[in-house]
């Protein structure tokens, strides 16, 4: 058996001094190849952005000049500004018009009389449009987006009332506070979606044309009674089909709803107001404890 060699009493400490050194070495170089491959040209990026500009929005547009100025047309032939487009306002009630959509409306109370006197169909609406608001339980079964048989009837009666018009019809869809997490509908978004859906696609069916039509689904978050009791909610559980005037309606009801909409609101779009006509919807008082913000009277 070799003998162990006795340790050197001189034998050096310090080695793992080089160690440490070459480690730190080495990551100091790699945080510099790191900042040098993070760093921005900015001379190339200045060109690129140029060159995407010229493309898509015409020469000189990251410049400061209008791709007019240059004559350029942007992406497509024809293209203007958006500086310049002319905002797309609601035009004034017709009476013609107007006196049409009424005659829909009786006719549609009078289709769903019995109904109506119980409840579970009301027809309501201004001079621009009216809707139809229908309770689901009528149209689906609970929880479900496929209509029932009942559907068919109610809704054949509705697209003959609509069908020789050219009015925009959009379908919308609410439901109560209840939660719902099924694998078809995670939420009452896709609910609420669905069931507006399924009563578009019945309407086309019907032979409403397709571009008239469109769905938009509230969930719960647009509820027209009170979630607290039995009855509200089921009354919230509801679909409403909505019947414009024209395409400008149409967009301008369903960007907050038929029924978050006040005639208030309505006479507002009807025409085209100054900021010297209106007043502001604030403004600032002096007061001896300093400086009161408050609501603005028209009178003010």
């Amino acid at each position: 058996m070799p003998r162990r060699r006795p340790p050197e009493p001189d034998a050096p400490l310090d080695r793992w001094v080089l160690s440490w050194a070459d480690f730190v070495t080495l990551l100091f170089a790699f945080f510099v190849v790191m900042y040098a491959i993070s760093s921005v040209n900015e001379d190339k990026y200045r060109r690129m952005t140029e060159a995407l500009s010229d493309v898509f929005s015409g020469p000189g547009l990251l410049r400061g000049v209008s791709p007019s100025m240059e004559g350029g047309s942007g992406i497509l032939e024809g293209g203007e500004s958006r500086n310049e487009a002319t905002a797309t306002l609601v035009g004034p009630a017709d009476e013609v018009e107007t006196r049409l959509l009424q005659d829909l409306r009786a006719r549609l109370e009078a289709d769903f009389s019995n109904e109506i006197s119980a409840g579970e169909v009301e027809v309501q609406g201004s001079d621009l449009w009216f809707s139809i608001e229908i309770r689901s339980s009528l149209l689906f079964e609970s929880g479900g987006a496929i209509p029932a048989i009942e559907a068919d009837s109610i809704l054949a009666t509705i697209a003959e009332e609509l069908i020789d018009l050219d009015n925009p019809v959009h379908v919308e869809g609410f439901t109560d506070n209840e939660p719902i997490s099924t694998a078809q509908y995670p939420s009452n978004w896709e609910l609420s979606a669905a069931r507006a859906a399924a009563v578009v696609r019945l309407l086309a069916m019907n032979g409403i044309q397709p571009q008239r039509l469109a769905a938009v689904g509230y969930g719960e978050f647009q509820p027209a009674y009170s979630n607290r009791t039995a009855e509200g909610r089921r009354l919230n559980r509801r679909i409403v089909i909505v019947v414009s005037r024209d395409e400008k309606v149409r967009r301008a009801v369903t960007s907050f709803g038929s029924e978050q909409v006040s005639p208030d609101a309505v006479s507002e779009m009807l025409s085209e107001q100054t900021k010297e006509e209106a007043p502001p919807a604030l403004e600032q008082v002096q007061t001896e404890d300093g400086i009161l913000i408050r609501q603005a009277s028209p009178e003010d």
